[in-house]
């Protein structure tokens, strides 16, 4: 990984045009030679992505076109704190992170610039981007609901609103109520549902807890397959990433837990994204540019669907890895990502109020 040099100031047109005066009046240019050869061309990321088969987009972008990548890697909000203390003097050409909360956050505190391009627009989906062009999706992942296939039935958790019924009681597990993929579920029961309904039903989903929130999704599904849970929330990803394994132990948890597409019958099961956007100060922003669009290109949005079990955002430029598709086909909620955004800080607040710890 290349490291990102510290940022440093750059000077201003007119610092630039008289320093090159004073260079010209002292005959220092024309005694200086043949021309320095071209900077070699570069694009500084900032990526949360931390999935190993991502290398190959970075590698292929550089071959396709040259542009060496540099690199910071953390996570989503460790970043988002790196670029408000480096202001305007980050070296940050483009950030890429996951998840429409953070993308909110990061827009909502000036970080991004708009970008328009007839490549990203014609590609990426008007659900899957914000409206102004701050940020593109490049990939997709379903909010789903796993249980044990020995003791539930699935019809008594077929919908989210599902996960508050009595007949649910010590059953349900999730991660925290502060990770941002269970504050963008929220957010978008939010906007179809209204605060006061979502939040009556978020209380009653404490109330059906078996355990106290812990875990990433992976931890979640495994407590459903040993019983210690009878159902719980998950991205999709880390369901068919556990079919795929190599480990025999991590494909009998798979197996042992159930998949169900939630509220089918109704608005369709919550999808979220991994996006990016172009710094505010983007000392590099044409190739920032660049790599946006490539990453819409047919062979990146390979590597989301087979590299990370996602659904690509273009999804008729790709196959979507066997895995995958054995899950079959589903009903998405149709809402604006950007609207999942909007909704993250009420959502927070309302979970909150419901001890979603």
């Amino acid at each position: 990984m290349s490291r990102i040099p510290a940022p440093t100031r750059r000077p201003t047109p007119r610092v630039a045009r008289l320093a090159l005066a004073a260079l010209a009046s002292a005959g220092l240019l024309a005694a200086a030679g043949p021309a320095r050869a071209a900077e070699e061309p570069v694009l500084n990321l900032y990526s949360a992505r931390h999935y190993q088969t991502d290398e190959a987009l970075y590698a292929n972008f550089t071959k396709t076109t040259g542009i060496k990548i540099n690199r910071i890697e953390a996570g989503d909000e460790q970043l988002i704190e790196r670029l408000k203390s480096e202001g305007a003097m980050s070296p940050a050409d483009l950030l890429l992170i996951v998840d429409a909360a953070r993308l909110w956050t990061a827009q909502s505190l000036g970080l991004f610039q708009p970008v328009r391009s007839k490549v990203l627009e014609e590609r990426i989906p008007a659900t899957l981007r914000d409206p102004d062009g701050n940020w593109y999706g490049f990939s997709s992942r379903a909010r789903v609901i796993v249980y044990n296939k020995q003791t539930v039935n699935p019809a008594d958790v077929a919908t989210y609103e599902s996960l508050a019924d009595p007949k649910n009681r010590n059953r349900v597990c999730t991660r925290s109520g502060s990770h941002p993929y269970n504050l963008s579920l929220v957010a978008a029961m939010i906007a179809h549902n209204g605060e006061a309904k979502t939040e009556e039903w978020a209380k009653a989903v404490v109330g059906n807890m078996a355990r106290s929130p812990r875990g990433g999704d992976t931890d979640q599904i495994k407590a459903v397959a040993a019983g210690e849970c009878g159902v719980a929330l998950s991205n999709s990803y880390y369901y068919v990433r556990l079919m795929r394994s190599a480990k025999p132990e991590e494909r009998e948890w798979a197996a042992k837990a159930g998949l169900i597409w939630p509220d089918q019958q109704s608005y369709g099961t919550h999808l979220n994204i991994s996006g990016a956007g172009v710094m505010k100060n983007a000392p590099h922003r044409e190739n920032a540019i660049r790599f946006l669009e490539y990453l819409s290109s047919p062979e990146a949005q390979g590597y989301f669907a087979n590299g990370n079990n996602e659904w690509p955002a273009v999804r008729d430029a790709v196959a979507v890895n066997p895995e995958l598709e054995s899950l079959g086909k589903f009903k998405s909620d149709a809402l604006p990502i950007a609207t999942l955004g909007k909704n993250t800080p009420a959502a927070q607040k309302l979970l909150d109020r419901a001890g979603w710890k």
